[in-house]
């Protein structure tokens, strides 16, 4: 006989409590607001950035508002420093139990006009370092029986773009989104989700080059049917959901946070 009890408990459901959470790329921007609403959640946020002020930034303030955050100076193309650092995590913490894949760069040159090395520094910090931290993330996981990944796309993986000339960064976070896919299945059976999100425009100092151009941005907000560039807090939601309980059923998908401009 089915079980007509209702047991979600939104109270609890969205929450993060006691999990040691990983955030790579989470000293500025979308990264940072992440590892606040993480910690905020209940979670023992582990900040990950390669600008290592940045990070001891981060930790510092969330610590001023007396939740838990580490700070840990890494960049995430580098295997060797991947592999110690989160060995440095599990040894303090005991345990991994979610990763954020936000930390990104993006190269905005025309494709006839890109080196060859800005090529490859794009590909080794949006593609490899996702999957670095990733499989590293998951040989701690998988003992414990399972655990939660989000790495951060893009509308430009599931676009071509137009706006303006961006070939590596697209073509990366096209990938994330197959990776995501790929990891989801082979991880299923031990149980752990691994979920993608793609955010549009989303006003940090990432876009800033971009956010100065008025006729740029006027085309930004014509392509997006809410007619506007998303503020960081409105992508943070999805992250938090999907690494928690209430997301328990939900792997290998994609969720665009993008005003629409998918939707068209």
């Amino acid at each position: 006989m089915a079980d007509n009890r209702q047991n979600f408990d939104p109270r609890t459901s969205f929450r993060l409590d006691g999990t040691v959470c990983v955030v790579t790329g989470a000293g500025t921007g979308i990264g940072r607001a992440i590892a606040f609403a993480a910690a905020r959640s209940g979670a023992r946020v582990q900040v990950l950035d390669r600008n290592a002020d940045a990070a001891a930034q981060t930790r510092a303030d969330i610590a001023a508002e007396n939740l838990y955050a580490a700070d840990w100076h890494v960049d995430v193309a580098d295997e060797a420093a991947i592999e110690k650092t989160f060995a440095a995590i599990a040894a303090a913490e005991g345990r991994i139990d979610s990763l954020v894949n936000n930390a990104g760069l993006a190269i905005r040159r025309p494709a006839v006009d890109l080196p060859l090395a800005d090529w490859n520094r794009v590909v080794d910090v949006n593609m490899t370092g996702v999957f670095l931290c990733a499989r590293t993330a998951a040989r701690y996981m998988l003992p414990r029986g399972g655990g939660a990944i989000v790495n951060m796309s893009s509308i430009m993986g599931l676009s071509g773009g137009g706006l303006y000339p961006n070939i590596s960064y697209q073509t990366t976070k096209g990938a994330v989104v197959n990776l995501t896919r790929a990891l989801a299945i082979e991880w299923a059976a031990q149980n752990i989700r691994v979920n993608a999100v793609a955010p549009t425009w989303v006003r940090t100092e990432f876009i800033r080059p971009l956010l100065d151009k008025p006729e740029l941005v006027a085309r930004m907000q014509g392509a997006t049917p809410l007619g506007r560039v998303a503020e960081v807090d409105e992508i943070v939601g999805a992250v938090i959901f999907l690494l928690s309980p209430a997301a328990a059923m939900i792997t290998g998908h994609t969720l665009p946070v993008d005003g629409g401009y998918l939707a068209q």
